[in-house]
């Protein structure tokens, strides 16, 4: 298949939080006939939509960001690929065959797979049209040399392949590295400071420069570029520059997410003051929303899109074909963004949890063939993803299986999903046709992503210790070896 640092597959994964995709462009002039547009998208890391001023976020600290939703669009009903780093960030086989037994994440140095030399990235197909590519901030696709960003189509690189996990400090397990391009420039708590107890760290500072070295270059040598700006201050452990320590009225995290709106807002500028902001399209979005571990009480939703669909609408606006020896679930969303038409098509999604089909959302009807948060065991220990939530038989900590009787929502008077439907409705009756006539023909025609992480490491996060019987064959493992594993690879 074919892939941004997120884009297209024939099995999405599940998604649990909808964001908002915010787009830029000069409403006063389009992209002149012939000219290759810039591309800037900007991934943040478990940053919630509820965080902007926008979206009703009382605070209003984000200023930049909802000039930039006035100024141009607001997907209000986008959803990412996956609700975890690694696969949002490819939609591309980051998965076990069975993510009841695991997470589709990664610890930072245990790593075994990464990114398919299969996948075509966003970067390799628009070096085609000439364009210059950077990745500044957080990569997550593998962190062996034939996995990073360089051999796989980014011109440059200013940031790490993981997520700031730690600090560590043996050999065993060192702090994460940060490159600037192939060159290792220090790790994280230590040249690159991260003070875990007041938050204080200057990276996102960093990252900001080098976002507005990257566009100065490009714009005085006259060549159109991409920039992916990932962004993980949102991410625990949660961090921001002294000068924003303290400012907002919502913490740590919400000074975070203001030093992001000004960084937004620095480099929207920068493309005004060049006088290229109408040759640039730029995206706003989140990776998975937020997290409860980094923002504990965050929080409804115009055409229906996600992440997957930003490589091919860039590659649209970049005038370039799509491979044809690959299917792309993608849709292009230019005549949306050119006010050529209000919506597309009303495309089925898919929601998968490792090999399992869980969800299917046609149009504001969402089925669930599968529910299930987290083990009991877990639970207990106190985890909770539905704080205040809980829906009795949805937010189950038992792997139920509705397959012959979904549980159907209605997104646009349920958005909480915590009504089902009557199943002797007949509105119910009439959706569960159009359900069924879907899942079948997905199945029939699905070509399934080979999964990178089908190993049993410290690099899969979040074993889940008990429970799996029903969704897969992974039993609990010994104590002397707490992560071997127990079924078919």
């Amino acid at each position: 298949m074919t892939r941004a640092p997120f884009a297209a597959e024939g099995m999405a994964a599940a998604t649990l939080i909808v964001l908002s995709l915010l787009l830029w462009h000069s409403k006063t002039e389009r992209t002149s006939h012939g000219s290759t547009p810039n591309i800037i998208i900007m991934l943040m890391d478990d940053m919630g939509w509820g965080d902007l001023g926008v979206l009703g976020q009382p605070s209003k600290e984000t200023p930049n960001l909802d000039a930039m939703a006035a100024q141009g669009m607001l997907f209000t009903n986008f959803y990412t690929a996956n609700p975890l780093c690694s696969p949002c960030e490819s939609a591309s086989g980051f998965q076990t065959h069975n993510l009841s037994c695991f997470s589709a994440s990664y610890t930072p140095q245990e790593i075994v797979g990464g990114i398919s030399k299969d996948e075509i990235l966003l970067p390799q197909l628009l070096k085609k049209q000439g364009y210059v590519s950077k990745i500044v901030g957080k990569w997550h696709l593998g962190h062996r040399p034939q996995y990073l960003p360089l051999e796989h189509g980014f011109d440059e690189w200013f940031g790490s392949p993981n997520c700031h996990f730690g600090p560590y400090n043996n050999s065993v397990r060192p702090n994460i590295p940060v490159y600037n391009n192939s060159e290792m420039l220090g790790r994280y708590f230590e040249e690159f400071q991260i003070n875990v107890k007041t938050g204080e760290s200057n990276l996102t500072q960093l990252y900001l420069q080098e976002g507005l070295d990257f566009i100065l270059r490009q714009a005085e040598a006259k060549q159109p570029f991409f920039l992916y700006w990932a962004a993980d201050a949102t991410h625990a452990h949660v961090y921001a520059s002294k000068p924003f320590l303290g400012k907002s009225q919502r913490g740590l995290y919400g000074d975070a997410v203001m030093e992001l709106d000004y960084s937004v807002g620095q480099l929207l500028s920068l493309l005004q003051k060049l006088g290229i902001d109408k040759n640039t399209f730029v995206f706003f979005t989140s990776d998975n929303g937020a997290a409860l571990i980094s923002a504990p009480h965050q929080g409804p939703f115009y055409q229906f899109a996600n992440v997957m669909d930003l490589f091919t609408t860039s590659l649209a606006l970049a005038g370039i074909s799509a491979p044809a020896d690959r299917i792309l679930d993608g849709l292009d969303l230019t005549p949306v963004l050119l006010n050529s038409s209000k919506e597309l098509e009303n495309r089925p999604v898919f929601y998968y949890r490792g090999n399992e089909l869980m969800a299917v959302r046609i149009g504001q009807y969402k089925a669930h063939y599968w529910t299930w948060i987290n083990s009991w065991d877990e639970f207990k220990s106190g985890v909770n993803f539905c704080p205040g939530e809980e829906v009795p038989g949805v937010t189950t900590h038992d792997q139920t299986e509705h397959s012959l009787q979904p549980l159907v929502f209605h997104l646009g008077r349920d958005p909480g999903e915590k009504y089902p439907l009557s199943v002797l409705s007949d509105e119910y009756q009439k959706v569960l046709v159009g359900f069924s006539t879907a899942v079948q023909q997905h199945k029939k025609d699905l070509v399934p992503g080979v999964p990178q992480l089908n190993m049993c490491d410290l690099a899969v996060m979040n074993w889940a210790p008990a429970g799996c019987e029903k969704l897969g064959k992974c039993l609990k493992p010994p104590e002397s070896n707490p992560w071997k594993c127990d079924w078919p690879h």
